[in-house]
């Protein structure tokens, strides 16, 4: 049989917090601005992140195709303006691409990724002087062919680390094949 004492306890002020909410006190709105400037300090570090992997491989290409065109050359096509567009748009996606992987984590989980993508940047940006200025199409065949393989290799690792980014990889897959049959046309065309 349960005593007097056990059935008609005082309720003590713990026990009465559990059954009514908590008022909402300035530390609540404060842990939340706090958080919320977190949050929006994370995101312009991220959009700055994102702007320099853009911009550097885009900015890279251009000054090695100024390079590249300054002195005349008799192996330049009339619209090499196209080709030196899309070659800084490929430059520019792979860049993107490289950064989506960067945030996953992907260039400390797989340094494979990042030895295949500054491989690609390289062949990518020896790859005009050295048709156009040079004029030296096996060695371009050479370099295209290294870069197509470059190439591969990113999509295959970038995928495994964010699939968005192995799928942007496969539209600069399409642009270093069209390089190759340029080079092939030139050797036998």
């Amino acid at each position: 049989m349960a005593t007097s004492d056990s059935l008609l306890r005082q309720r003590t002020s713990d026990d009465a917090d559990v059954d009514r909410p908590k008022p909402k006190t300035d530390t609540t709105s404060y842990n939340n601005k706090a958080r919320r400037q977190r949050r929006t300090g994370m995101a312009r570090r991220g959009l700055r992140s994102l702007a320099i992997a853009v911009a550097l491989p885009a900015a890279l290409q251009l000054c090695f195709l100024g390079w590249a065109n300054r002195a005349p050359s008799a192996h330049r096509p009339s619209s090499s303006w196209i080709l030196q567009a899309v070659s800084v748009v490929s430059a520019s996606l792979m860049g993107l691409c490289a950064w989506l992987v960067w945030a996953e984590g992907g260039f400390h989980q797989k340094p494979k990724a990042l030895a295949f993508f500054l491989g690609y940047l390289g062949l990518s940006l020896a790859w005009d002087p050295i048709v156009f200025r040079v004029g030296a199409a096996w060695v371009g065949l050479l370099v295209s062919l290294a870069m197509f393989g470059a190439l591969a290799g990113c999509s295959r690792i970038f995928k495994e680390v964010n699939p968005i980014a192995g799928d942007l990889v496969k539209l600069c897959l399409i642009w270093a094949g069209f390089v190759v049959s340029l080079n092939l046309k030139l050797l036998y065309w």
